[in-house]
């Protein structure tokens, strides 16, 4: 069973919608006995990070959420939710800790004429040799943005593919069982199903 974490963050239904595409059945949910539950977990969402950690602790998905990440099934993070896998963010004006699956930090694109933010629109991938996510994936592949923060990873390694906008930054993360993607596969076509499906069939 494939469950895609329900917290009020928007975009479950497009997700759903994709994964259906592939020939899946996903449980939308938001309730952590179903979540522990399942084969594989996806974490979507838009939205503001300082937000969406309080509505995951007010749901009781903290705990679930980094037990299920402990117990070594794959779980797959989209735009919000690789935000939120991650330690920190400039976004929180409270210091407000994210899930750490993985360190490293959001930070803010800096201000720059002719850039508008948020990132929003299509970009290529920079992808890493041997990834699984993208296993089949031809490097430069456009996939679709929309955010304001960018990742920096801590750890190198955990890097599975990079992008730019202003900056360069860490599009998409991948270690042990946890993965995660800064775009929206859902919103990038036939590599968007592309990358689901890869994560389908881990």
């Amino acid at each position: 069973m494939i469950a895609i974490a329900d917290y009020g963050a928007g975009n479950m239904a497009s997700v759903g919608k994709a994964l259906a595409f592939l020939g899946e059945n996903p449980v939308i949910t938001g309730d952590p006995d179903e979540i522990k539950k399942a084969d594989k977990v996806i974490v979507p969402g838009v939205g503001a990070f300082e937000d969406a950690m309080k509505k995951l602790n007010n749901l009781g998905l903290v705990k679930t959420l980094r037990e299920y990440a402990a117990s070594g099934r794959p779980i797959f993070g989209i735009c919000l939710g690789l935000q939120l896998f991650f330690e920190s963010s400039e976004e929180s004006q409270e210091n407000v800790e994210g899930l750490g699956l993985l360190p490293g930090k959001l930070v803010k694109f800096p201000e720059k004429k002719g850039f508008k933010i948020p990132h929003m629109g299509w970009n290529s991938l920079h992808i890493k040799e041997g990834s699984k996510l993208f296993a089949g994936i031809p490097d430069e592949s456009y996939v679709y943005f929309v955010h304001s923060y960018y990742l920096q990873a801590k750890n190198e390694e955990d890097v599975a593919a990079t992008s730019e906008y202003i900056v360069p930054f860490h599009a998409a993360v991948e270690s042990g069982n946890i993965f995660a993607t800064q775009f929206h596969p859902e919103k990038s076509g036939e590599v968007g199903l592309s990358i689901l499906k890869n994560f389908l069939n881990l």
